[in-house]
């Protein structure tokens, strides 16, 4: 049995499905084959108001990976902000950098939390080797401004998302631009300080120890690098035997 047949019986049964826990099973079971015929079929079980299907939906979405993007991007449900949020959910696990306008404009102004928490969770998973080098900088640049707006969100969920973009968008961009870390360590430390929502806080704490861990491993490694550069090898006067 080829691909195509077993995505096509795998489809049926989910199309098929008499129950809930059986609508469920069988998009587990179309999610596991890492087809991507199934694409389709597992983005509209991101609509179906069943969190198991959409749950395994997004697993299978991931999995499948960029080919998933473009009919993610294209199926997106702009009148089901559920199902908004599970395709958010799926990019942000895939990483791809062509949903990066989406997850902006979802991120800033969505008027679903879930939609613009899942966005913000996506703007930290982009896979910034997809960028040509000399655009790299300016989109890190992009990114960091919109988290910074995202960070002052009313919803603490969204928040809480953000500063987690923040820490991994800090790692990325330590060794690169410093100056951008600078402002995200201060935006950080902002919110340790000024934050209602205790989880947010212990959240913000943690990014903050991961960013210092990663600024310590430089500050120690760097010399190494340095002096591995520049050392010239110097023989040895009458190292050898006769």
């Amino acid at each position: 049995m080829n691909n195509n047949d077993l995505a096509q019986i795998l489809i049926r049964a989910v199309e098929e499905a008499d129950s809930s826990e059986r609508l469920v099973d069988a998009v587990q079971e179309l999610a596991a084959a890492h087809i991507e015929e199934s694409v389709p079929t597992l983005i509209a079980a991101l609509g179906y108001n069943n969190p198991g299907a959409a749950v395994a939906a997004v697993d299978g979405l991931i999995a499948i990976g960029e080919a998933a993007v473009s009919p993610l991007l294209e199926l997106i449900d702009d009148y089901n902000y559920g199902a908004r949020a599970w395709a958010l959910r799926a990019l942000a696990g895939i990483g791809d950098v062509r949903a990066l306008d989406t997850l902006f404009e979802a991120a800033k102004t969505d008027f679903s939390l879930s939609v613009r928490r899942a966005a913000a969770r996506g703007l930290g998973t982009l896979r910034w080797h997809q960028l040509p080098p000399e655009k790299v900088e300016s989109v890190q640049t992009q990114v960091l401004e919109a988290l910074l707006l995202i960070s002052q969100d009313p919803e603490w969920v969204v928040r809480y998302a953000a500063v987690t973009s923040l820490e991994t968008l800090a790692i990325a961009t330590a060794a690169t631009l410093p100056d951008q870390t600078s402002r995200i360590t201060n935006q950080l430390q902002q919110m340790f300080d000024t934050d209602v929502d205790l989880g947010v806080c212990t959240r913000v704490k943690f990014a903050q120890e991961k960013i210092q861990q990663q600024q310590h491993q430089q500050e120690v490694f760097a010399p190494k690098r340095k002096l591995q550069e520049t050392e010239v090898e110097v023989p040895h006067r009458g190292g050898g035997r006769r």
